[in-house]
């Protein structure tokens, strides 16, 4: 059974499919922006509301959950209550989120906004690029797959490094970055909202919320090795929300939010090369390529730590997000490899599962653990867990059985031909 609903493209004007396909990408962009809006401002929550490293990375875990639901539950819903209906309220949950944070002076009050904004994120994910997908031109071809899988790194690039330019320079430093996303989410609402529908509504709304996770018999050779990198590097994004924040100005000492902002990036960032990259490769080897590079920026990141250095920990923090992109846009491809539009939805919930619960998991015992250990400590830590998925995967990285498809999009993903929609779930989105 397909999970597409049906696409109006015929009865539409080209003008206003180009509407719909700018709004919707500007959409994904701005909800994206609004997640990674309140990192550079942790400093701020530590040394004038007395935040924890417990307490942050408790919000780290909050906004991971909110995702999960969301992606699991609410990720087919745009199919059976259209498009427009289901971008909009995924813009409202952000918004609703982003107002909470503009009265943050208790750890309650930042770990609900967290959760609102995971739950807008993950329903943005599923609704907005299949928004994207329904709307784009169909020349050039690989036009849908970058501005849905891209859309998401762009939002998350952007979203820090302004949010901290915004609060070392601007005034009401609090305050000014969430009043910029507010603007920009109700731009964004009011530009869907005049963009046409294009996917037919049809029943079955109640039976969509039941998560389907099912991963094809073909494939799940290919488990094992993906789980390592997916576990691997997802951690560590979150180790970058909950840690790098405090690690900055301990150990790197700087306060300045913008450089914290330019950290985060660095990470987010090179995933982008991931695709173009680990594409030239088989799925096994690029894993392993990838692995290696993210390990080799783990070991210069810990050392910059060590030597408080903090040019070497930008530097290694790039070369550890250019290798996580390889790594995980090469296991995702391999999972896809071979699969027909109705186990995609399926295939896709298990590795959003595995990424958002093993990066909740880990933050929640990191964050038990940071009142024991230093952070440099549990940063030694998640060193550790990069050898030990490095090596698995250098050992237990498997291609797919049977031939290997010739053509793929530019972000690097096995295609079918004539299936253009599933290029939106193409990229999971960052913690």
């Amino acid at each position: 059974m397909q999970d597409v609903a049906p696409v109006i493209r015929e009865a539409l004007p080209d003008r206003m499919l180009r509407l719909a396909f700018v709004s919707a990408l500007l959409s994904l962009v701005a909800s994206f922006v609004t997640t990674a809006a309140p990192i550079p401002l942790f400093n701020v929550y530590r040394a004038e509301d007395g935040f924890t490293n417990t307490g942050i990375s408790m919000a780290v875990v909050a906004n991971s959950v909110g995702t999960i639901a969301a992606l699991l539950v609410l990720g087919q819903l745009s199919n059976h209550l259209g498009r427009r209906v289901t971008s909009i309220a995924s813009l409202g949950v952000l918004l609703l989120g982003c107002l909470l944070l503009l009265n943050v002076h208790d750890i309650g009050t930042l770990w609900a906004s967290r959760l609102l904004m995971g739950v807008g994120t993950g329903l943005a994910s599923s609704s907005l690029t299949s928004y994207i997908v329904d709307a784009a031109p169909s020349r050039p071809q690989w036009l849908a797959s970058v501005a849905s899988s891209q859309g998401p790194m762009l939002g998350l690039t952007v979203g820090a490094i302004a949010s901290g330019a915004l609060v070392q320079f601007g005034p009401w430093p609090r305050d000014l970055i969430y009043l910029v996303c507010v603007g920009f989410l109700m731009v964004s609402t009011a530009l869907i909202a005049i963009s046409p529908e294009t996917a037919t509504p049809k029943p079955g709304a109640w039976r969509s919320l039941l998560p389907r996770i099912r991963v094809p018999a073909r494939v799940r050779h290919l488990l094992p090795a993906a789980t390592a990198v997916f576990l691997a590097t997802w951690s560590t994004g979150a180790f970058y929300q909950a840690f790098v924040p405090a690690l900055v100005e301990d150990q790197l000492h700087t306060r300045s939010p913008l450089i914290l902002g330019l950290v985060f990036a660095a990470y987010m960032a090179p995933g982008v090369l991931g695709a173009p990259i680990g594409g030239r490769f088989t799925p096994a080897v690029a894993q392993r390529v990838g692995m290696i590079t993210f390990l080799a920026g783990m070991i210069g990141i810990i050392t910059a730590v060590t030597m408080g250095k903090l040019t070497l920990f930008i530097i290694a923090t790039i070369v550890a997000g250019a290798g996580q992109g390889v790594a995980i846009s090469a296991a995702i491809r391999g999972l896809l490899h071979g699969s027909t539009l109705a186990d995609r939805a399926p295939i896709f919930s298990a590795v959003y599962l595995i990424c958002y619960s093993g990066a909740a998991f880990l933050s929640f015992i990191s964050g038990q653990l940071s009142n024991i250990f230093s952070l440099p400590q549990i940063a030694l830590g998640y060193g550790g867990l990069a050898i030990a998925a490095t090596v698995f995967t250098l050992v237990g990285a498997r291609n797919p059985h049977g031939d290997w498809p010739s053509t793929t999009l530019c972000d690097g993903s096995p295609t079918l031909a004539g299936d253009r929609r599933w290029a939106s779930s193409t990229r999971a989105p960052r913690p």
